[in-house]
């Protein structure tokens, strides 16, 4: 389940990959909007690791 957080780590550090105006999204070069993209995704998959794993007992 961790592999999951590389995701979102390749994919914002790839910069040749977004780094270019085309195509917008509402005005927004992507650039911005790509990178505001992984901000739900990655939410969403830090949770995913999250629910994955077992529940541990609070310790006291």
């Amino acid at each position: 389940m961790w592999i999951l957080l590389l995701i979102p780590f390749v994919g914002l550090l790839w910069v040749p990959f977004y780094n270019r105006e085309l195509p917008d999204l509402l005005g927004f070069p992507f650039f911005y909007w790509y990178q505001l993209l992984w901000v739900p995704v990655t939410a969403f998959l830090t949770w995913l690791v999250y629910r994955g794993h077992p529940e541990r007992e609070e310790r006291q």
